[in-house]
């Protein structure tokens, strides 16, 4: 019977595969990793405290109570604003980890290990990419690393693991995974897609006139995007971890369908109580604050990932820089005296978290709403391999805000 190790596990991608694996009655025992609570109370779940910034023999310790297991799925990872170093560290937890697990006898009966990567394989937070995005894509695309990018910690990441599978003679396989934009619930996780999106709806229902605009701008609201379901994702690796055909390959996992913002954002007001504006940018075309507010605009990479390519699809030298605008700055509207007042008063009367307020990732939300591109993935080579899964991504977003309901993080709609 199989057996498993979740790294992350308290994580978004982490809590999503630790659920999974609990409803999968093939699997006996899932020993839970993570530097802080347990991440389910169901017997068949075991936690151990493990830092995977400490030594390769300080892991081993951490690790010399858990049997050997016949799957591994690795999500965890450590932000650093410095890429560079941000691979350094991502590199070393994944390759002391492997130490660690060979060290301790834990792999002599592994046959699969999961990698969570990102959509950032194909460069998307330096740029418009080439869409949509595939794992057939030449290196140039798939590889972004020409001398003037930035380090990929994703890129380490994967030359680790393969690496070391092939000098332990292939004895197990892996699967690297690439998820968007991901959606998911984590409880005392706030660095949350939709914990942010729902807080920047519920206060504004309580803002003069329950106006519902959107923070980025008219490029990204007409732009058709993928995201990635946390429970379709982890469906997607326990389906990689038994299926051959999907043995030392690498994957986009998206939930199958193309959404936008103009569809997704009066969905939104309705579910919240929200107005949508007449004139969503009072501006038109032009990159200006809506009026009342400051405006944020960040410039990324002076040359798109689509610009690799793009004397092959004949569009030499019409790529320019891509940009993150937002005639809304939500870093500051977040401060706004008058929204701060609205956001307490909605957390006592219904006896909200305070942490979910202050944990809110507006920058990494301003990120998603204010880019000036499209990001669209590729399902076709799962499909082909046998993989039928799909989620509705209104649907995931409606479960998770109502996750984010009972634990308190956001207000009832009902």
């Amino acid at each position: 019977m199989p057996t498993a190790i979740v790294t992350g596990a308290t994580g978004i991608t982490g809590t999503a595969v630790v659920n999974a694996l609990v409803d999968a009655p093939e699997y006996t025992e899932i020993y839970t990793l993570s530097r802080s609570q347990k991440s389910s109370e169901h017997p068949k779940v075991k936690h151990a405290t493990l830092d995977l910034q400490s030594s390769v023999e300080e892991m081993g310790k951490s690790l010399s109570h858990i049997p050997p297991v016949t799957h591994i799925y690795f999500c965890a990872y450590l932000a650093d604003p410095d890429e560079k170093e941000a691979a350094r560290i991502n590199g070393s937890m994944l390759s002391n980890f492997l130490d660690a697990l060979t060290k301790s006898g834990q792999t002599r009966e592994l046959k699969h290990f999961s990698l969570t990567c990102g959509l950032k394989q194909y460069g998307v937070h330096q740029g418009q990419p080439k869409n949509p995005m595939r794992e057939d894509d030449e290196d140039s695309l798939f590889w972004l690393e020409q001398d003037d990018r930035p380090p990929n910690f994703y890129y380490t990441q994967q030359r680790i693991l393969e690496k070391y599978a092939a000098d332990y003679h292939n004895k197990w396989a892996w699967t690297v995974t690439y998820p968007q934009d991901v959606i998911g619930f984590a409880k005392a996780n706030f660095m949350n897609l939709a914990t942010t999106l729902g807080l920047y709806c519920a206060v504004s229902k309580e803002l003069e006139g329950s106006k519902l605009v959107f923070p980025g701008n008219k490029t990204n609201y007409l732009a058709l995007n993928n995201w990635t379901s946390a429970k379709i994702h982890a469906e997607f690796c326990l389906w990689a971890g038994k299926a051959p055909s999907a043995n030392n390959q690498r994957f986009n996992v998206i939930n199958g369908d193309t959404q936008s913002w103009q569809d997704l954002w009066p969905r939104l007001a309705a579910r919240f109580g929200c107005n949508v504006p007449e004139k969503m940018f009072p501006a038109g075309d032009k990159w200006e604050a809506y009026p009342g507010f400051d405006s944020s605009n960040m410039q990324l990479h002076a040359r798109p990932p689509v610009a690799e390519v793009a004397d092959k699809i004949g569009l030499k030298d019409e790529f320019k820089q891509s940009e993150v605008f937002c005639q809304i700055d939500l870093e500051k509207w977040a401060k706004r005296p008058e929204v701060v007042k609205a956001w307490e008063s909605v957390r006592d009367r219904y006896g909200l978290d305070q942490a979910a307020w202050d944990g809110a990732t507006w920058g990494f939300l301003a990120f998603l709403l204010g880019r000036n591109y499209s990001c669209i993935a590729s399902m076709s080579k799962a499909r082909k391999m046998g993989w039928t899964g799909y989620a509705d991504t209104w649907d995931e977003f409606q479960r998770t805000f109502k996750e984010l309901e009972d634990a308190k993080m956001l207000p009832p709609t009902s």
